[in-house]
């Protein structure tokens, strides 16, 4: 699973999702990319099940770049607990999306693999998904 190896601070707070993103809204690695269409967090149980589901799809062809990172970490309290009594313990680690983020890039695969492993990958996030093509691929997929 991903998750990073330090952290600054143990607990963060759970912030806001506002306006699209500026950064990794290109597809830039890859031919085709999966693109976010509404802001959520994306668990790393959701990045691992999409990117075996690609790799699987792809049958080990290609690369897959995964462009999300799950750097923010989700506190819960045990069930049962009564209010108060602080913050609960770190359960699990997410990644902040906003809409346009490019999440996952495939290359070296043709188009139509491609489109069919996305898609499928897309069926493990909780949010609505497009997939993004580079803008030169038609020209470069020619020469």
């Amino acid at each position: 699973m991903l998750m990073p190896k330090r952290v600054k601070y143990r607990k963060t707070q759970r912030g806001r999702m506002r306006g699209t993103a500026i950064r990794g809204s290109k597809v830039d690695f890859g031919d085709f990319g999966l693109k976010a269409l509404e802001p959520g967090w994306i668990t790393q149980r959701q990045i691992e099940a999409a990117r075996v589901t690609l790799a699987r799809m792809m049958k080990r062809e290609g690369k897959v770049w995964i462009r999300i990172f799950p750097d923010k970490p989700v506190t819960a309290k045990p069930a049962e607990t009564r209010m108060g009594s602080g913050k609960g313990a770190p359960e699990y680690w997410v990644a902040v999306v906003k809409p346009g983020r490019i999440m996952f890039e495939v290359g070296g695969v043709t188009k139509e693999i491609a489109m069919e492993a996305l898609t499928l990958a897309s069926h493990k996030l909780p949010i609505k998904t497009k997939i993004s093509v580079r803008p030169d691929f038609a020209t470069s997929a020619a020469a």
